[in-house]
């Protein structure tokens, strides 16, 4: 009898730089020599925070006109996410029994050369799993993963998993500040050969200089403005093609539809609201509405005291830069 064919064993990553003393733009700058893994999900079109040309405009080094988050802002999720890391692996070490170390390093697949990963930690000891990644979620994060970890972070996990050649990861996901989960992510290689071929079509982007189309997200509106953030004042005839004629038509469609559907919700809102009165809350066999009043405030009225100091503005100017408008003429 022929013995069934075996599947060659992956090959181990190759640790392309050591980051134990790589500072936060150098190991921003080595990022952009590849597709790492958290950027797996948007290379694909599948990252529900950032688009494809979010992600084309920093990996071509275009992003400077992007709003840039920062590591110390304590209202980030990033800041509360690097915070919290390390205990997410500890109360991982608790539960499970297994010991983590963390891999200070940017990996490389070792034939896919763009394909780069960060392993937030390695468990050792185990034959069933190899890579540990920890995540939080907040209130509202938390409800990306009711149903699970979610896709994004699945993609982000397999590709991990097809650049060190590992079987398996848990991911840790404190939710809400006060839940630990524990998923396990087996390999998927059908999944992985997939994942590698629309990676390297977005890698072929980044290589031609040729942006993707944009997405309709607010990632990518973003980053169109980000891309041309000055008109220069000519005009351009697009009578001639039918293409982009066509696309204008369906958008006047579009928007017509738009314009009727909200006046429809404005009306059956109203009748909602006009059936409550004073009362708070409504429930109906489908769901509930509430109808609340907001706390008063207290603001400042600016221009009464600009036309009573107008030398305030001087004394303390602040620059809010303008944006391009897209309108219908």
């Amino acid at each position: 009898m022929h013995q069934p064919l075996q599947q060659p064993r992956p090959k181990p990553a190759l640790r392309l730089v050591s980051t134990n003393t790589l500072n936060r733009e150098d190991w921003l700058s080595v990022r952009k020599t590849g597709i790492g893994s958290s950027d797996a999900a948007a290379a694909v079109g599948l990252n529900p925070y950032q688009s494809q040309l979010e992600l084309w405009l920093v990996k071509t080094g275009r992003d400077q006109n992007l709003p840039k988050v920062d590591p110390n802002d304590e209202s980030s999720p990033m800041y509360w996410g690097t915070l919290l890391e390390p205990i997410v692996a500890a109360h991982y070490v608790k539960r499970t029994g297994l010991k983590v170390r963390r891999v200070n390093a940017v990996l490389q697949h070792p034939q896919v050369p763009w394909m780069l990963a960060n392993i937030d930690r390695e468990v050792l000891g185990s034959t069933e799993v190899s890579i540990l990644e920890c995540k939080t979620a907040g209130i509202h994060g938390s409800r990306l993963w009711k149903d699970g970890v979610p896709e994004y972070v699945v993609l982000q996990v397999q590709h991990q998993l097809a650049v060190t050649g590992k079987a398996a990861a848990d991911v840790a996901v404190l939710l809400g500040g006060q839940e630990l989960q524990v998923h396990r992510i087996a390999r998927d290689e059908a999944l992985i050969a997939n994942l590698v071929q629309l990676e390297a079509k977005f890698w072929a982007y980044v290589q031609s200089d040729t942006p993707p189309p944009a997405d309709g997200s607010d990632s990518a509106g973003q980053a169109l403005q980000a891309l041309f953030p000055q008109d220069s004042g000519t005009t351009l005839d697009f009578k001639g093609d039918a293409s982009l004629n066509g696309v204008f038509s369906d958008w006047l469609a579009v928007r017509a539809k738009l314009e009727q559907m909200q006046a429809q919700e404005s009306c059956l809102k109203q009748t909602l609201q006009q059936a409550m009165g004073e009362a708070t809350k409504a429930e109906f066999e489908s769901g509930a509405v509430t109808w609340k009043k907001s706390k008063d405030s207290l603001t400042l009225d600016t221009a009464t005291l600009l036309s009573v100091q107008p030398e305030l503005l001087i004394q303390y100017p602040k620059s809010r830069p303008g944006s391009r408008r897209f309108v219908l003429l």
